[in-house]
Parts: C-alpha cells; structure tokens; sequence
C-alpha cells in the first residue's frame, strides 16, 4: 500500500487471500475499491454468491487515497443533469446524486466502519465574482428540491475557513467527511460478513466468455460468473477493450499536516466542515478528528509521496493561514482518479452480463457507494431503464494515448483562469 496518513492511522485491512486454483460464483467484480466493494455487499447482502479480485488490496487505489470528501451531487446543475438525461430520468439522477451522502452514512452505520465520520457539511466556495452566478444559482435549484443549503457570505465565509480567500460560499449540510481508507475497508470487513469472497494480489489478466457464463483469469486461478462488474475507475487497464480509453486519469495530491493545536484548528472548518473551490483546478481541504489539516489539489502525472513532493500546496496553505508557519507537514501522496468529457460518471453494459461503472471526476466516495448499490439492483433484475444512470455505448478518447500532455496543459490553463479569478475577485 502507497505511504499516507490514512496508512499510518488506519487499523489493519480484513484478512484476504491470493486467488488460487477455479471458483464458481454468481458474480465477479473486478476492483476493490468503493464502487467495487459496495457492489459486492449489497449483492452478497442479497444473497448472491460473489468473489471480488484486486491487483493489490481493498482500497490500494484512488479509494483509500482521496480527500475523504463525501460530497453531494454531480458537477452539473440540477437542472442541466435533468435537460441532458431528460426530465423523469434526469430527475431521478439528480435526487439520487445530490443526497447519496446518505447511503454512505446508513452504511457506516449499519456495519459499524470505524472510518472517523462526520456530517459538518460541504461548502462549494467561490474564489471570484464570475463564480458567483453559477453557485446563486446551484443554491436556489438545491432549495426548490428540498436541500438543506444555505448561502455564505464573505464574512461569514472567512468565520468559517479562518481565511479571506473567498468571496462566498454555500453550505450543504447533507455532506462530510471519513477517512476514505478506513471507509473502504470497512466495506470489504462488511461484504466478507456478508458473505462475499475478496482476493488480493489477484490481477485480473484475462477475461473470455465460458458457455454461458464468463471466465475471469488471474496469474494463480480463475473465477467462473454469470455476471462481471469493472471497477477500477482510475486505474482501468486494457481487459475490457477501449474502456480505458473511454476517461482521462488525473492525479490528485494531498498533504497533511500534524495534529494542530487547538486554539489553530478551531479557526479552520471547526465544525468538520469539507470543502473545495469552485475553480478550474480544483483545490480542498478538511480538519480531520485528531486535529491535523489535509489540503488537496491537482499534482504531476506519476506517482509522488511525502510533504516534499507537493511544495504547491503546502505554499497555498502558508499564504491562507500565515499561522501555519512552523508547524510540521507530515505526510504528502497522490492518487489517480478518472475524468469523463461530459463530466458525468459512465455506465455501460457493453454485452449481456457485463457492467462496468466508472469516472467520477472527483465525485467517488458518495457516487461509487450509491452506483455499486445500483449494480447490486440491475444484477438482481432491475430494467436498464430503472437504473439511476443510463447505459450508453463506450466511446473511447481520440488521441487518448497523449493523455498526460493534454493533462499538463488543461491544468496549466486552469490555474492561469483561476488566478484571474482571483484578482478580480474584489
């Protein structure tokens, strides 16, 4: 498992093994990450035999590495989800996005994951007056459907955060935060209890067609399944063709710092509040339980850890809380999430008894819960038209193989956008 904090706090993952030798279930999931992992408990909580097989552990990947933001909604508005997805279906979408939060905190509760919850709220925050139409009206839409949100002002919002960085803000109390690695263990603690058979070191290497049903092999067996669920997310490789090619990977870095003194951490999201910035390149941070202040933002397209490796974000810190200065940096890692060009998570269903669920684009921990449940519920017979997200044909990237210079020059783009944000922001 790559070095964090979350590495270093989290208790120990649930015992799994290496796959060996054939096995028959009902269900093969590749990936044990959130998507993953709350598909194979809601399917073996609905009495389906399913085994899911990892490259490495519960939770190795962008799972067990992200912000431990539990945020509601997609990155459209409300009323963009339901004109592109059409009024019933858009509708529906949105409802389901915008309160998922709900169903990790039901889990949480339900199977007792010790994972450090709290429900302060995410705030969407505004860095600059062109931001401010968009988010007025990302508020009214949450309140005419029944979201407890509220407007921020500045000075309510430099209360708030302890910085003069922001211009305004919403509030929306449906959301929190977890530490995602322990969140995501716990979820395979709760799949195995449920049932469940979860291999690690067991790569997915191979998958074909086996009479009727599908045969999944890995290096050292193989598991024979009507159904087979993708779900690496970031991290899909070439077993499926093209689907890979169908996101963009983006990494993201975090760095934390040590548990803060109080009187410090009391003047930053005292309430465990999360946010992010409504920006181009998108920047977050949370104080988690024991004090220590987590901030999050875009780095370098290959792996990095440690403090050192993400001088940016430390830099920002500095200047939004100049009392940051001398206390110790601990920790620093990065992750790859995916991206989708609409920005909309992708379902598919390229052939009879194959799902694949992916691209969040920064969304995962309360979007990949609440789409493994609807996994659970298209396996267990639910129509494809009742499904929250519509199936649609996998269309791969042109020039995808370019990726990390298309990457490297969007991001350069953002922070120049932002930064002129900023500087209009008075």
């Amino acid at each position: 498992m790559p070095a964090s904090l979350y590495v270093d706090t989290t208790q120990a993952p649930p015992v799994t093994e290496r796959l060996s030798g054939e096995t028959r279930v009902d269900v093969a999931v590749i990936g044990a990450g959130i998507t993953g992992l709350s598909a194979a408990l809601h399917i073996a909580a609905s009495g389906r035999r399913v085994a899911v097989l990892d490259s490495a552990e519960p939770g190795w990947g962008a799972s067990g590495r992200n912000g431990g933001q539990i945020n509601p909604g997609l990155k459209a508005l409300p009323s963009e989800v339901e004109r592109d997805f059409g009024r019933e279906v858009g509708r529906r979408l949105a409802v389901a996005a915008w309160n998922a939060p709900d169903l990790v905190f039901a889990l949480i509760d339900r199977y007792s994951i010790q994972c450090s919850p709290a429900r302060g709220g995410t705030i969407r925050a505004a860095t600059g007056q062109a931001q401010l139409p968009g988010l007025e009206r990302l508020t009214d839409e949450c309140r005419a459907r029944g979201g407890d949100v509220a407007w921020l002002n500045a000075a309510e919002m430099a209360a708030l955060t302890g910085t003069s960085r922001y211009v305004a803000g919403m509030i929306d109390r449906r959301g929190g935060q977890i530490n995602p690695l322990a969140y995501t263990r716990g979820l395979a603690a709760a799949a195995i209890g449920e049932g469940a058979a979860v291999y690690s070191n067991s790569r997915a290497v191979g998958l074909s067609r086996s009479g009727e049903a599908w045969r999944v092999r890995t290096p050292t067996g193989a598991i024979v399944a009507g159904h087979v669920v993708l779900a690496a997310n970031g991290y899909t490789d070439g077993l499926w063709p093209e689907l890979a090619e169908s996101v963009i990977p983006l990494f993201s870095a975090i760095v934390a710092t040590e548990p803060l003194r109080r009187t410090l951490a009391q003047t930053i999201l005292a309430q465990r509040e999360v946010l992010y910035e409504l920006g181009d390149v998108t920047i977050y941070y949370r104080v988690d339980d024991t004090g220590r202040l987590l901030v999050g933002g875009r780095s370098a397209s290959r792996p990095l850890s440690g403090p050192d490796a993400f001088p940016f974000l430390r830099e920002l810190a500095l200047r939004m809380w100049p009392n940051l200065d001398g206390v110790e940096w601990t920790h620093g890692w990065n992750g790859r999430l995916a991206m989708t060009r609409d920005h909309y998570p992708h379902w598919h269903e390229p052939t009879p008894g194959v799902i694949a669920a992916l691209g969040y684009n920064g969304r995962g921990v309360a979007m990949a819960t609440l789409l493994g449940r609807e996994i659970s519920r298209r396996i267990d017979g639910t129509p494809a038209h009742d499904v929250l997200l519509p199936t649609r044909p996998i269309s791969p990237i042109p020039l995808h193989r370019f990726w990390p210079v298309g990457v490297a020059a969007r991001v350069a783009f953002g922070q120049w956008k932002d930064s002129r944000a900023e500087r209009g922001r008075a």
